[in-house]
């Protein structure tokens, strides 16, 4: 769904707007307040609410968490183990899991059979049945235009997308990321499928270490193969980087992975170096503007560069246990029955299409809602973004 202006010029209902007439009808606050059963990172953590000082004041997001990548140490957060819908932001995981498995210069010769079960309003990149693709190529579709056929098409290649889905959940148990449920391999909205911006930001930390992952999320532009000798170029779709739709480019960023789906709404992990400092900055389900999950980023980075390093750790991103890292242990009972288990529903969901389901009998809203979802048809906005 397209929340900014249109091509035309018409102007579609705002999030903002859409979230008034929730309210109107009834409290924002019969979305669960849903937190992980884990202390991971360290008790403040665990805790709801912003954990740190002097920090931006005009921020919408319903989770955030700014890091040191280097120390590993969370210098403030909010909402830091809430579990949310990531969108394509789970591609990071994916990268984790498949990016060491292939060398960029093998190529593979894509089949109709490796398409047939991409989800229906995906961001795509463009591959075609047929065609003989790099697998540099495959990661650039997956780091640029979010193309969940490129996922799809890497994870055939890894054994099938049932396999790659389990290699992805052992992963996010290795690295302790003990918020996520993986479900999909592209982060397309499912039930159950779930992170938090602090997994979200391990998976960001853990991925810039390797040349490859960290070379293609600051990659602006590529060509992409077409058939024959023809390319197209595409472009990435990290608005920080790219300067895209308005967005000022960020000083220093290097990427890491935007997404967007109508149900997560926007998230956004960004990494930026500046003085020999590099910071992670994870943003999820901001309420207002399309561009916000990158303005709260850039304030949040700001923040972290200006005062970060006076700031007392809040806790700390910890190391994956294939590393050495020591395993965390869970705590927080009150925090299992508000999460309930992954897909139970119970999910904290704070956009309006999630306070929709089993809202019966809010018909103003319900009209509402159809008659934004009718204004936004022609420019509706792929999913996975």
């Amino acid at each position: 769904m397209q929340y900014g202006p249109r091509m035309d010029g018409s102007s579609p209902l705002s999030r903002r707007a859409v979230f008034g007439l929730a309210a109107a009808v009834f409290p924002l606050a019969t979305a669960t307040d849903a937190y992980a059963s884990t202390a991971v990172g360290g008790a403040r953590l665990a805790r709801g609410g912003v954990q740190g000082t002097d920090v931006p004041k005009k921020l919408t997001a319903a989770a955030w968490l700014v890091a040191d990548c280097d120390s590993g140490e969370v210098l403030a957060s909010f909402n830091a183990h809430r579990r949310l819908a990531p969108a394509s932001t789970l591609k990071m995981l994916f990268a984790d899991t498949v990016l060491k498995k292939f060398d960029r210069a093998e190529r593979h010769k894509v089949t109709e059979a490796e398409l047939a079960d991409i989800p229906s309003g995906s961001s795509l990149v463009g591959i075609k049945p047929g065609i003989t693709y790099t697998v540099e190529q495959l990661w650039q579709g997956v780091f640029l235009r979010s193309g969940n056929d490129a996922v799809h098409v890497l994870s055939h290649m890894n054994g099938g997308v049932a396999k790659t889905v389990a290699e992805m959940q052992a992963k996010a148990e290795d690295l302790q990321a003990l918020d996520t449920h993986v479900v999909s391999p592209d982060g397309f909205d499912r039930k159950g499928q779930l992170s938090s911006a602090y997994d979200l930001t391990l998976f960001a930390r853990h991925g810039l270490k390797d040349a490859d992952f960290r070379a293609y999320c600051h990659t602006r532009t590529a060509n992409f193969p077409a058939g024959g000798r023809k390319t197209f170029q595409i472009q990435n779709t990290d608005r920080l980087l790219t300067g895209a739709w308005g967005v000022k480019t960020y000083d220093g960023l290097i990427g890491v992975k935007n997404g967007y789906t109508s149900n997560a709404g926007n998230t956004f992990t960004g990494a930026a170096t500046r003085d020999g400092r590099t910071l992670l900055v994870t943003v999820m389900h901001p309420r207002s503007g399309y561009n916000a999950v990158y303005e709260e980023t850039a304030a949040l980075l700001d923040w972290g560069f200006r005062k970060g390093s006076s700031a007392g750790a809040v806790g700390a991103l910890v190391e994956p246990l294939s590393e050495g890292g020591k395993k965390a242990k869970p705590s927080g009972k009150a925090a299992t029955a508000a999460a309930g288990p992954p897909g139970s529903g119970a999910v904290g969901d704070p956009s309006p299409w999630g306070l929709l389901e089993g809202a019966g009998g809010t018909v103003a809203l319900l009209a509402a809602g159809g008659w934004a979802l009718r204004r936004r048809r022609k420019g509706e906005t792929p999913q996975g973004d």
